[in-house]
């Protein structure tokens, strides 16, 4: 074997970070640049194009631990680094499968096949390749992530009813805004660039590229969707990933789908099957939605075949990582309003395929989830009609908004910033500007937008620029103006924000009513403490954080300077001691500065950062006289729980935050851990925390002056707000305490020594200011060291007032 090294550009290999399949190879060897591998990585990047290189582990391990769990990574690995990377890799989601390539095959053997995940071990590159083809022509069908959103009315269903509803309703309007924009050549060419640049080196796609250029016809498109082509590989990861700017440039494909269904739409009913592997978390999700909507975000591929269906899924026997389930959906095309679907094989690539094809957006109704035989999953839906779930007046308002007039450009980014796609809606606006013509009236809408825009995003130069191009243009054209745009583009925003945001079902439950526009009133009030430092029922020396209990219309307060835990209803004027409250102590019935609190709802208790004895405390919610220590010998500042009980406590001692599951008694770190100091891996007084629907660790790293977030597994976090220093400019914090993520990802943090609220937008290199920012005081739109942050179900936000002894409420503001 050559030995000699080549230089990683000596021939083209795809390593981008962000390739547009979902499927990627991972080669981990000391040796993966020689000679010898390049003829292998031809033929690989023909069954996988993407192909990333590493000769070192740690490096390998957290390029892994950072892709997103919608990724599917095939891991190729030397048996010397695969001992040691293996083990740390093989549980994540995103790995679906390992090769050991070595030259002693039966001593490796030994090690790997203990791991599910390592499909084989080979000494040869023609075997390797070999097999990776087998194995992919089931996992590309199989492996795939379902890109699902939810309609529920289900309280205890786990992930949020507020943001679950809101991306169901969003998901619908964006397909309609999509399939009803006109293809420009603009649009054309820029796909065709992004394929070409993706594929680049890669003849095949390239060939199957240019073919399409010459060749493609809309009576086609199916033809080339079920082909295994740059155009099924790259339209799919779109639309699984809902990369939304890859989905507007394949929109018209989309629609030649769409018509093609139309035309072959199934004239009786069916029942067909669909294979998938799914994490248990994924299935637990859907458990707790029986009786729910789902719309299906992608293409959905299904067999009239059970046993075709039945054989992707392998021997059912055979012990796997992943959890096997099996669609079983009914289909009837009398249902006057569901999107098409259609068996599709005389159209096909693979016409003997029996292939029943389900329009993007599709919405079934989920009946129930079995357990068969021990073995595998089966889960049973029915098509329904688009208006079947209670937000049917919603999306008929909001459609007959948006089909009032032509598509435009405008009405797309108009709904994209009220989904928190703020990139985006920006990209369009300037997108519809570059093609207008320059006397067009539109100018005067979209310069408005962006003007507004970049204001919410705290750039009030850039704000000031469009504003000032505005005037220009008004200048130059005294008479232009565009009500009719106007019209239906502000119709539909004050809906979202009013109707949509206001809509209930049960009474209690609404749609998100927190999106990148939301504004709450600037004048707080006061909802408890106020009264001055003191240890009466109705005083709050110091409060720390708050746990809002909306179903119980109750508050409970970490009081700090009175050592208790004050429970505070909604309206009363006093509060009523629930834990500690019996003098500063150590003792089970006493509480020494505590700084957090939560509400574990499973076991009817509060859970409390006893901050001045180093413990954790559990106490009774019902009438608790004393509490049990869970957790010694820590010096913790914030706490949360996420959806499957596991507790997270922050520790100023250690500068770590660590994770116990139920039974637990060492924790796990999950954030920091690398002792004191200020890089990635790194923590310096980490306070209080935030745990996502993907487990993902927030941090507010107080000493350091930023906000972290920690993906699950990683090693080293990533700054989501301020890391440039303590300061008051818009890029800066300054000791940053409590702190919340809303459903789109942004962040919300208590800037403390500048007595301000910040939102930093996902992405923001600065954040903006949404309360406070007006020096430090007691009047209603001042703060002093603010602490805790919480919203309500309503979005009002709750700001634990520190130095100013109470808790203010700012309610939302709709208008």
């Amino acid at each position: 074997m050559a030995t000699d090294v080549l230089p990683n550009d000596d021939f083209y290999t795809n390593t981008d970070e962000k390739s547009l399949e979902i499927f990627s190879l991972i080669w981990l060897d000391a040796n993966v640049n020689i000679k010898d591998t390049r003829d292998t990585e031809i033929k690989l990047r023909s069954i996988i194009n993407h192909i990333k290189k590493f000769q070192d582990v740690k490096q390998c391990q957290q390029y892994i631990e950072q892709t997103s769990q919608k990724d599917r990574l095939i891991l190729i690995v030397s048996s010397r680094l695969g001992r040691e990377i293996v083990s740390s890799i093989i549980k994540l989601r995103q790995v679906i499968s390992v090769y050991v390539y070595c030259t002693d095959k039966k001593n490796n053997e030994q090690w790997a096949l203990k791991f599910t995940k390592i499909k084989s071990v080979v000494v040869d590159l023609d075997e390797l390749v070999s097999q990776i083809t087998t194995d992919h022509n089931i996992q590309k069908k199989i492996e795939e992530p379902l890109s699902i959103n939810i309609f529920s009315t289900n309280v205890d269903a786990g992930k949020s009813i507020l943001r679950v509803n809101g991306q169901f309703v969003f998901s619908q309007i964006l397909i309609d805004c999509l399939l009803r924009l006109k293809l420009t050549e603009i649009d054309k060419v820029e796909l065709i660039n992004c394929c070409r640049n993706e594929y680049k080196g890669n003849q095949t796609e390239l060939n199957n590229l240019h073919e399409f250029q010459q060749n493609y016809s809309p009576d086609k498109v199916l033809w080339w969707y079920t082909k295994e082509t740059f155009f099924y590989k790259t339209l799919n990861a779109a639309l699984r990933t809902q990369n939304i700017h890859m989905i507007f440039l394949f929109r018209s494909f989309i629609y030649d789908i769409y018509r093609q269904l139309q035309k072959s739409q199934s004239k009786r009913s069916l029942k067909v099957y669909r294979s998938q592997l799914m994490s248990i978390d994924e299935l637990e999700g859907l458990k707790k939605n029986i009786d729910q909507f789902i719309s299906i975000n992608s293409m959905f591929s299904t067999s009239k075949q059970r046993r075709t269906a039945l054989f992707l899924l392998g021997d059912i026997t055979t012990k796997i990582d992943s959890e096997r389930v099996l669609f079983e959906i009914d289909a009837d095309p009398e249902i006057v309003n569901a999107k098409p679907f259609a068996n599709i094989s005389k159209h096909s690539y693979f016409p003997v395929e029996s292939e029943v094809l389900f329009m993007i957006g599709s919405i079934f109704r989920l009946n129930s989830i079995s357990l068969d035989n021990g073995n595998m999953w089966i889960i049973k839906m029915t098509l329904c009609n688009d208006d079947d779930h209670d937000l049917k007046q919603v999306l008929m308002y909001m459609k007959q908004q948006i089909e009032d007039g032509e598509m435009n450009l405008r009405i797309l980014g108009n709904v994209l910033w009220e989904m928190g796609k703020f990139d985006l809606a920006e990209k369009y606006f300037t997108r519809s500007l570059q093609q207008l013509p320059s006397n067009d009236p539109l100018h005067i809408s979209l310069y408005e937008d962006l003007g507004k825009l970049a204001s919410q995003r705290g750039d009030y130069d850039m704000s000031m620029k469009w504003r000032q191009k505005l005037l220009t243009f008004k200048d130059k054209n005294p008479l232009a103006t565009n009500v009719s745009a106007n019209k239906t583009n502000d119709s539909l925003s004050k809906f979202i924000r009013q109707t949509l945001f206001a809509f209930k079902k049960p009474p209690q439950l609404t749609v998100n009513p927190i999106n990148i526009n939301t504004k709450w009133k600037q004048h707080g009030i006061t909802i408890a403490g106020g009264n001055g430092y003191g240890n009466k029922l109705n005083q709050l020396p110091h409060p720390q954080s708050i746990y809002i209990d909306d179903n119980h219309q109750t508050i409970y307060i970490a009081d700090f300077g009175n050592d208790r835990i004050v429970e505070w209803k909604y309206g009363a004027q006093n509060g009523q001691v629930i834990a500690g409250g019996n003098g500063k102590g150590n003792g089970s019935d006493q509480l020494k500065c505590p700084t957090d609190v939560i509400v574990d709802k499973k076991n009817g208790s509060l859970i409390i950062c006893d901050y001045g004895n180093s413990r954790v405390v559990q106490w009774s919610r019902q009438n608790g006289t004393n509490g049990e220590t869970i957790i010694s010998d820590i010096d913790c500042r914030g706490l949360t729980m996420d959806k499957n009980g596991s507790l997270y406590v922050s520790d100023w001692r250690t500068n770590e935050v660590r994770r116990w599951k139920e039974g637990e008694t060492e924790g796990t770190i999950v954030a920091g851990g690398d002792g004191q100091g200020d890089h990635l891996n790194q923590l310096h007084r980490p306070n209080y925390i935030f745990v996502d629907e993907d487990h993902s660790v927030y941090v507010s790293d107080c000493l350091n002056h930023r906000v972290m977030k920690w993906m699950r597994g990683a090693e080293e976090g990533i700054v989501v707000a301020g890391g440039k220093g303590q300061g008051n400019s818009l890029a800066q914090l300054s000791c940053p305490t409590g702190m919340i993520i809303d459903h789109l990802g942004n962040v919300y943090v208590a800037d403390s020594k500048n007595h301000r609220i910040m939102r930093w937008c996902e992405g923001s290199t600065e954040g903006s200011i949404i309360l406070g920012g007006n020096g430090d005081g007691e009047q209603p739109n001042q703060l002093y060291h603010p602490s805790g942050l919480s919203f309500d179900v309503e979005g009002n936000l709750y700001v634990v007032d520190c130095w100013n002894h109470r808790i203010q409420k700012f309610d939302i503001d709709l208008n």
